[in-house]
């Protein structure tokens, strides 16, 4: 495998965009990679193309052919460009990167594009905004997955009850967070705090959702959602998109010298499927990050800044301890401990996370790159970290069982 780099980086502000399609938001994130890498991105011998909601606006089939026609027509991007469409739930933005990293290093390609498009506020179609939620589980046969679900709660001690009026992923992140917390003494406290923390990182951030700190307080007297989590615990409904443009090491030698000394080297990406698991046992993140530790040699303790997914903030203290960033069990004192904070030991989600920065489920892993490429760069300004040098993004979507239908975990460095 050759060496792979990041050389541009864009997104749009990720918020709801009644009034915008999935078009105009794609151009946005073109036109900021494009600016950021300072080069045409007609280079690019390949698009990768990311989007899951696309069916409900009623292109189901060449959804990126038809977002990126003004672009192929135009000449932005070479008119005879592959598109390749890609869906993985949540973790679409992700698969869309490894596509055009994998192009890269495998010679195929000297230059590629991914791409993430999404718009998931319908004002006019709530109804369509939990269908394309609840499909994220498996819709072919649901009985199956509501006796796992059912019988797993009953096996330790707890209650399964979803409502047709809630988004059925929701009661399984919740039923998740209390048996976590009944086995081991996690508190909503210290779920709160992974809430507050990133709100306070997202104020920071000018293309976040919620540009507004909040107290643990605060996160604990919001709008109640399904115990323990409340509104502040839980990623937003969001519209935007995201771009990362990748090159090979031999395309960047011949690049100007500004680019060069601007680019991330990508260490390596793993992706996992997700399956029917006890509750007890290791999640998928954990099986996916173990692989992309051994394939790159690189050990959670060198990991110095990551972006994980925080659907809800259950998901960020489960995922620490997958990634072997504390023991099993210590997620959630962990992160109150301040490690993970601005100036702690390894600061997590400083673009704010998912629950503040905004969930357009396709560009979200997309923007998980942005973030860490704009931290390795020394270029974050006020949510900037320190002497980063190594980071780690953990992307998931989707619903098998306990485990997230598809994962991905990645490693950049400067």
């Amino acid at each position: 495998m050759s060496d792979a780099y990041v050389i541009g980086v864009g997104t749009t502000a990720f918020k709801r965009w009644p009034e915008t399609t999935h078009r105009e938001l794609a151009q946005w994130a073109l036109e900021a990679v494009q600016k950021d890498a300072g080069l045409e991105l007609a280079r690019a011998e390949g698009v990768w193309f990311g989007s899951c909601a696309l069916h409900v606006f009623g292109q189901a089939i060449a959804r990126g052919q038809v977002v990126l026609s003004g672009a192929l027509a135009s000449g932005q991007l070479e008119p005879s460009t592959p598109v390749i469409n890609v869906e993985a739930g949540c973790a679409t933005g992700s698969f869309a990167f490894h596509g055009a990293y994998q192009a890269v290093a495998s010679g195929q390609m000297k230059f590629a594009l991914a791409v993430g498009a999404e718009k998931t506020f319908l004002p006019h179609a709530l109804e369509k905004t939990k269908e394309l939620f609840d499909g994220a589980m498996d819709r072919l046969t649901p009985e199956v997955p509501a006796k796992f679900y059912a019988d797993q709660a009953a096996a330790v001690g707890l209650e399964f009850a979803p409502r047709p009026d809630r988004i059925a992923l929701l009661d399984v992140c919740a039923l998740q967070a209390q048996w976590h917390m009944k086995t081991y003494g996690t508190t909503v406290e210290q779920l709160a705090a992974s809430a507050s923390k990133n709100h306070t990182h997202g104020a920071l951030n000018p293309s976040a959702q919620h540009q507004k700190a909040k107290s643990v307080a605060e996160v604990l007297g919001d709008k109640a959602v399904l115990a323990p989590l409340t509104r502040s615990m839980c990623a937003p409904i969001s519209d935007g998109a995201a771009a990362v443009l990748v090159c090979s090491g031999e395309a960047l030698r011949s690049l100007p010298a500004a680019v060069q000394a601007r680019a991330v080297k990508v260490v390596g990406v793993e992706l996992a499927s997700g399956r029917y698991r006890s509750i007890q046992e290791a999640p998928v993140a954990q099986r996916c990050a173990e692989r992309l530790y051994r394939r790159t040699g690189v050990s959670p303790r060198e990991v110095q800044l990551a972006e994980l997914h925080d659907a809800t903030s259950f998901a960020e203290i489960s995922t620490v301890e997958a990634l072997g960033f504390c023991a099993t069990g210590q997620g959630g004192a962990y992160v109150a401990s301040g490690a993970c904070s601005r100036g702690g030991e390894r600061p997590i989600n400083l673009s704010g996370g998912l629950v503040s920065k905004g969930h357009p489920v396709a560009a979200s892993g997309l923007a998980m790159v942005h973030e860490l490429v704009t931290q390795l760069r020394g270029e974050a300004g006020a949510r900037q970290g320190e002497r980063v040098q190594v980071a780690l993004w953990q992307n998931a979507g989707g619903l098998t069982g306990f485990d997230e239908a598809a994962c991905a975990v990645g490693i950049l460095s400067r």
